[in-house]
């Protein structure tokens, strides 16, 4: 099984890169700052078409969109930059489409899979205020995840939107609830019975379903 993995030199795509490169599957790992085997900043066209050709006509079974950002974490609402909102939508949103665009003919030759990370946070269902970008980003990822299970059904690739779980990470903090090897288990778990029969789903690294 060929896996390709964004923002896999750190935090959960390291990790999920590991575990799965332990099962012995074949793992194309990309980072913004090299280091992996693809350099990819996910927001920029250029480096995506270039990700494409350096993977043309191989085929891909799974791919993880994990690449993110969490730039306006612990701002109040009076010091927020207005490029903030258009650094994290770049990535967390644009960089996700572009990456899928991308690779969808290596999806297609393989009726792969597509898993995305978004977070409990995209929901409608829980809002406490504050971190409103990421919030924002997080809930359009969803909305795009949604649409894109619906148009790629026919193609054969299926599309599936997770929640990672508040994780001991770079990004969630020393105080967040489980670390990475709880999270990576569980999401294996997901991907691996993600099917067109349940594409569109958004759900819990412990396989419970999320409201949207």
């Amino acid at each position: 099984m060929h896996i390709v993995i964004t923002g896999a030199n750190r935090g959960i795509g390291q990790a999920l890169a590991q575990r799965y490169v332990s099962r012995g599957e074949k793992v194309t790992g990309t980072a913004r700052d090299g280091g992996m085997q693809v350099r990819l900043d996910v927001s920029d066209p250029v480096q995506q078409s270039a990700m494409a050709e350096q993977l043309k006509g191989q085929p891909i079974d799974l791919l993880i969109c994990n690449a993110g950002v969490y730039l306006d974490k612990g701002h109040s609402i009076n010091d927020y930059p207005a490029d903030m909102w258009a650094q994290s939508f770049a990535v967390n949103v644009t960089g996700v489409f572009l990456t899928i665009q991308a690779l969808l003919p290596n999806l297609r030759a393989a009726g792969g899979k597509v898993a995305i990370l978004s977070s409990k946070m995209a929901s409608h269902t829980l809002a406490p205020g504050g971190s409103y970008i990421y919030r924002a980003s997080k809930a359009a990822v969803l909305n795009l995840g949604r649409n894109l299970a619906m148009d790629l059904k026919d193609d054969g690739v299926a599309v599936g939107i997770y929640h990672p779980g508040w994780v001991q990470t770079d990004m969630g903090g020393a105080a967040a609830d489980i670390d990475v090897d709880q999270a990576v288990s569980g999401l294996i778990e997901r991907f691996d019975v993600l099917s067109l029969g349940t594409t569109g789903c958004f759900e819990t690294y412990d396989g419970q379903p999320h409201a949207y």
